[in-house]
């Protein structure tokens, strides 16, 4: 069966499911309160990078099943199931996650739902906020209880994302009733053989906090080890190797670097935390505060390392910085290592040369103050230090021989350990990186 559906706000999350959802066969329109956007997406112009999108978002609007509005009335007239895909960033004065966009487009929605469907929460929240939600759409629709609420978590990855929606691993269906389990299964029925977990909704909502809280203490993990591995001498990738052939272990997540960035998973460890304080069970979670804090000791051990190379002083040293965004094959920069370390090494009077393949235009309007390059080449040019930061492809493909005739000192941070530190060093560069000799 396919659906006539809604999918508030076109971040992200939004965009992807939309386009996703089209793409499957159903009648879908999209809605945000940013007009430009609405616009732009109308033409077909997609606002961010991730692989496959924008030949989805305009096959899309070819077929005539997806479209753009501005408008909770038509949003409210047309769809049998409304997806919300706002944002939950981290609240400027805390930790916890912020809701209000969640909030705003509920109260923005439900007074115009005067006949039975189903609202769908796929944004990642704190736990209790769909039953919250369900009580106001209750509360705010004319259509009373016949507006139900699902929580069905989004498990996308930047880079990815088009695939993650399409072939999922596992769909997670948060509900109070068979009508709200039936119509979501047949929402996904074109997907194929797909695992399918029905729960609650406070399940459904702990299982995206809980996910990124695990991977999140995988990846800080292998980075305490690396620490451990500059003291003793080791080489954390030799173990990281060591460790992955454990069936227990597994080698995903496994890799020793600059950490991990981004809009999910820093904001939502914290967030995790911070609603586990307000239930009572903030000790379950305190660990959470050592994962956080291990990752950004990673960002400040890269500064240190670059500063050791250069002879103590970023101060009349120019460093090319390769990589932007917070990890490839996106132009996300929302919490980047890399942009972060660049600016610490600017405000240090160093002088930056920043290039990223995708995410140069976010980074020039976060980071006006750091300098910028349009390619690698150009970012090495005269550089005294060259930093990896982002593990692009075109990065990793780098070669000394490239690098040197540009460089005015042979020195090399690999904050992503993607090079081979032997040829590197054969070569006569200084090579440094994180959990290596």
């Amino acid at each position: 069966m396919r659906y006539r559906m809604t999918v508030i706000g076109t971040g992200y999350l939004g965009i992807t499911h939309a386009a996703c959802m089209a793409e499957l066969g159903h009648q879908v329109l999209g809605l945000d309160i940013d007009a430009d956007r609405v616009r732009r997406l109308g033409d077909g112009e997609l606002p961010i990078h991730e692989e496959g999108l924008a030949e989805l978002l305009r096959r899309g609007l070819a077929s005539g099943r997806l479209r753009f509005t501005t408008d909770y009335r038509e949003a409210a007239d047309f769809g049998d199931v409304h997806f919300l895909c706002l944002g939950t960033p981290q609240r400027k004065d805390g930790p916890a996650a912020d809701v209000s966009q969640l909030d705003a487009a509920v109260d923005a929605l439900a007074p115009h739902l005067t006949r039975p469907c189903l609202v769908v929460g796929k944004s990642t929240v704190p736990v209790g906020t769909a039953a919250r939600l369900a009580d106001r759409l209750r509360t705010l629709a004319p259509a009373g209880e016949d507006v139900d609420l699902a929580w069905n978590p989004e498990f996308l990855r930047e880079g990815h994302a088009v695939r993650d929606t399409l072939a999922p691993d596992r769909v997670v269906l948060g509900v109070r009733t068979d009508r709200a389990e039936r119509t979501l299964r047949e929402v996904y029925a074109p997907l194929g053989e797909v695992p399918v977990v029905v729960t609650d909704h406070a399940t459904a909502e702990l299982v995206k906090a809980a996910a990124n809280a695990f991977l999140a203490t995988k990846i800080s993990y292998i980075n305490a080890m690396a620490e451990v591995c500059e003291a003793a001498d080791a080489d954390v990738v030799r173990l990281a190797e060591a460790l992955s052939y454990d069936d227990r272990i597994g080698g995903r997540f496994l890799r020793a670097g600059l950490g991990f960035g981004g809009g999910c998973l820093p904001k939502d460890i914290r967030a995790f935390r911070a609603r586990a304080d307000e239930l009572g069970a903030g000790r379950a979670l305190s660990f959470l505060g050592d994962v956080d804090a291990i990752n950004l000791r990673r960002r400040a051990r890269v500064v240190e390392l670059a500063r050791e190379l250069v002879g103590g002083s970023f101060e009349g040293r120019r460093i090319a910085v390769l990589g932007a965004a917070f990890k490839p094959d996106s132009d996300d920069i929302r919490d980047s290592p890399a942009l972060d370390v660049a600016a610490a090494i600017g405000a240090r009077g160093g002088a930056v040369a920043v290039y990223d393949p995708a995410a140069l235009d976010n980074a020039r309007k976060a980071y006006p103050e750091l300098g910028y390059a349009t390619s690698a080449t150009e970012a090495a040019r005269g550089a005294h230090a060259v930093l990896l930061l982002t593990e692009w492809r075109e990065f990793a493909e780098l070669t000394p021989g490239r690098l040197e005739p540009l460089v005015a000192a042979r020195n090399l941070v690999d904050g992503r350990n993607v090079l081979d530190p032997a040829g590197w060093r054969a070569a006569g560069w200084n090579y440094r990186s994180l959990g290596r000799r």
